[in-house]
C-alpha cells in the first residue's frame, strides 16, 4: 500500500524516524558538489549522502580508501551550501575513526564544524562501537552502515553479496540492534539478501536504508552518477539507470566540437 508523501519543509533525523513510523519510504542519493546537490535537493530527495564514493566517482580511484578527511570536508561544504530541504549525511573516510575513539570524535567534529553537515556515517558494528558512542556523546547524529562495507574491501577481497551464511547474518542482526541501542538514528544495509534486510528493518525502530538490499527496508540509496547513467562500466543487479547521460553528454560534446571546427558556433545570434 502506498503512503502519501508529506510536505516536510526541512528533513531532520527525527523526520526520518517519523517517516518510518508512518510507513513513508525514504529517498537518499549521493552528491559531491554544489551544482548536483542543488538539483537533487530541488527534486525532493530526503537525504543527501556525501559519500566516500567520491573517491571513485570524482577522483577516479579504484576503492574508497584513498579519500582524505580534508577532501570529504571540501565536498560536503559545497553540498551543504546548495541545499534547502535535504538532510546531509557525510561519510567518515577510512582511517579517520577505526583505531581510536578520540580520533573518531575529532574527525566527526571537523566535518560538522567545517562543512556544516548534519550527521556522519561510518561503517561497521561492534568493532567501532566505542568510536560511535564517543561521537554520539558529543551530540553528533550517526548513521550506521552494515553488510558490504567498501572500506573493508581488502579484508573481504570481493564486492559480492554479504551475510548469505548464518553466522554472518546473525552477526549483522546483532550489530544492527546494537547500533540502535547505542543511539544511531538510521542504518544503511548494503548488498545483503532481501529477506535478511527486511528482518533487520522489522526488528529495529530506526530507519533502515538499503542499497542492493531489496524492497522490504525503509528507504533506498543509490550513487547519483550511477542512477543517472553518467557511469557506464558498473552494472550491479540493484542499479536502475533512470537516464543514459553518458551517451547524451558524449553526443552533445561531440556536436559542440564539430560546430566549433565547422565555424557553426557561435552563429550571428550568439555573438555581440
Amino acid at each position: 500500500m502506498s503512503v502519501a508523501k508529506k510536505d516536510y519543509k526541512r528533513i531532520t533525523v527525527k523526520t526520518l524516524v517519523d517517516m518510518k513510523t508512518n510507513g513513508e519510504k525514504i529517498s537518499m542519493l549521493t552528491a559531491y558538489d554544489f551544482t548536483m546537490a542543488k538539483i537533487v535537493d530541488g527534486a525532493g530527495v530526503d537525504v543527501i549522502l556525501v559519500g566516500d564514493s567520491a573517491s571513485n566517482v570524482m577522483a577516479g580511484h579504484e576503492t574508497t580508501l584513498p579519500i582524505t578527511l580534508d577532501q570529504m570536508i571540501y565536498h560536503a561544504a559545497g553540498v551543504v551550501r546548495a541545499i534547502d530541504r535535504s538532510l546531509v549525511v557525510v561519510d567518515l573516510p577510512f582511517g579517520s575513526y577505526q583505531s581510536d575513539p578520540k580520533e573518531a570524535l575529532r574527525s566527526a567534529i571537523r566535518i560538522m564544524k567545517e562543512s556544516g553537515g548534519h550527521a556522519v556515517k561510518l561503517e561497521g558494528g561492534k568493532e567501532v562501537k566505542e568510536s560511535i558512542k564517543r561521537i554520539l556523546h558529543a551530540g553528533i547524529p550517526v548513521m550506521g552502515h552494515l553488510g558490504l562495507t567498501p572500506q573493508s574491501i581488502y579484508k573481504f577481497g570481493t564486492y559480492t553479496v554479504r551475510a548469505k551464511e548464518d553466522a554472518e547474518a546473525d552477526k549483522l542482526k546483532e550489530d544492527a540492534m546494537m547500533l540502535e541501542r547505542i543511539g544511531c538514528f538510521a542504518i544503511v544495509l548494503e548488498k545483503i539478501p532481501a529477506k535478511l534486510a527486511q528482518e533487520v528493518a522489522e526488528s529495529v525502530s530506526i530507519p533502515v536504508i538499503g542499497i542492493g538490499a531489496g524492497n522490504g527496508v525503509d528507504g533506498q540509496v543509490l550513487v547519483l552518477h550511477d542512477m543517472l547513467g553518467m557511469t557506464h562500466e558498473f552494472h550491479p543487479r540493484f542499479l536502475r539507470r533512470y537516464m543514459n547521460l553518458y551517451e547524451d553528454m558524449t553526443n552533445s560534446i561531440s556536436q559542440y566540437v564539430s560546430d566549433v571546427k565547422n565555424l557553426d558556433f557561435p552563429n550571428d545570434e550568439e555573438q555581440y
